[in-house]
């Protein structure tokens, strides 16, 4: 799984950057609930350019342990190597005044990094202020009637979640003791659909290819809507800062025998990570970036292994576009052909037996070149009839 072991390294290499990286003084706005390879290159730290940066989120802030602490590790990486630019945060905690948020901080950066589906609004600031630079996580802008559009001044770039999805639930179905496993999801967006139809589709592929035998397990009162109101099942938290209703959906499901649970749900996944921790004979698969540390637990780690998706390092790129001018807007869907989707299934970094390690590889081979295309939210397949299957 060279292309995955790639992305991993350079996650980790981004992370390890942040020491004494120069930030400038975190701001915050608290007004009331929540919302989610390529390598950067080498600069002269003598130039005196500067742009000024802000990172806008609702509502977990940029210390989530997942998604956007990623995508703010990005932005620091590359204020570390550019002394001169500084990075502000901006915490919006009521999603419905995320694109509000934005607009109230506009005038002030150069920059305005916005990592989440519910920053897709932001297309309308972006035409008023042609001379700022936009930078979109999990989204394409759209504009009030909520149509795609395309901006010369926003890179957006959305991620097939569907396929680190794919693999985790392979690799759930392959170290299931229990024969149950489930996903737990934040809020139905896209992305998080895409994880839950691409781990389904992980197990019904495992079951069908790989001779296992694992059921997938549902509360129904925790089901969900996606962003057209259809019905996509799981187990949606509705959160994603809620730690105490993650909690209560981890412990229901363990209730149930689940014994592996992948968690896509942002801070509210600390609940379920609590709750499994507090059983003692489960695991959890994390989500976005490798979650191994989060998972200690006395002597022993609850994280079986990670899903992967590759932001710090495509974000630290545009910065650096941005700065030497080579900087092109664009809606642009990165995927396991591009190193940017991926597993953990490096040694001291997750717990997979060697079959299940082995059987990812050829996984992850035959998603890249295209010959099993899992399910996702538009693709307009379900987890039972995807490509591949």
């Amino acid at each position: 799984m060279k292309k995955a072991f790639l992305a991993l390294a350079m996650a980790m290499v981004f992370a390890l950057s942040l020491v004494g990286c120069q930030s400038s003084t975190t701001t915050s706005t608290d007004n009331g609930n929540q919302g989610s390879s390529d390598s950067s290159g080498t600069t002269n730290n003598t130039s005196e350019k500067s742009l000024k940066i802000v990172v806008v989120t609702s509502p977990s802030g940029v210390d989530d342990g997942s998604f956007n602490q990623d995508n703010y590790q990005g932005v620091q990486s590359f204020v570390q190597n550019h002394p001169s630019c500084t990075v502000d945060t901006v915490r919006e905690t009521n999603v419905a005044n995320a694109i509000q948020a934005v607009d109230s901080v506009v005038a002030d950066y150069d920059v305005i990094v916005t990592p989440g589906f519910q920053f897709a609004g932001i297309y309308d600031i972006a035409k008023a202020n042609p001379s700022k630079q936009f930078i979109l996580v999990d989204s394409f802008p759209a504009d009030a009637e909520g149509n795609e559009q395309s901006a010369d001044n926003i890179y957006a770039m959305q991620f097939a979640e569907q396929e680190s999805g794919f693999f985790a639930g392979i690799a759930a179905a392959m170290e299931t003791k229990s024969g149950k496993v489930a996903v737990v999801n934040g809020i139905a967006y896209p992305s998080n659909v895409n994880y839950q139809f691409g781990f389904e589709s992980g197990v019904n592929y495992a079951n069908k290819h790989l001779d296992t035998k694992a059921t997938l397990i549902e509360l129904p009162s925790y089901s969900g809507k996606d962003v057209n109101g259809a019905n996509v099942g799981g187990n949606y938290i509705g959160d994603f800062s809620d730690e105490a209703t993650g909690k209560v959906v981890g412990e229901a499901l363990l209730d149930q025998g689940v014994d592996i649970i992948f968690v896509a749900a942002g801070a509210s996944g600390n609940g379920v990570f609590t709750a499994v921790k507090e059983h003692g004979s489960a695991f959890v698969i994390g989500c976005d970036v490798n979650q191994y540390a989060d998972g200690a637990n006395g002597s022993s780690n609850i994280v079986l292994t990670s899903a992967l998706k590759i932001m710090s390092p495509n974000v630290n790129k545009q910065l650096e576009a941005i700065y030497d001018g080579s900087f092109k807007g664009g809606n642009y869907t990165l995927t396991a052909a591009t190193g940017a989707t991926g597993i953990v299934t490096t040694a001291g970094q997750m717990q997979l037996a060697s079959a299940t390690v082995t059987a990812l590889d050829d996984a992850y081979q035959k998603v890249k070149s295209g010959d099993v295309v899992p399910a996702s939210n538009f693709n307009k397949s379900t987890p039972e009839d995807f490509k591949g299957l």
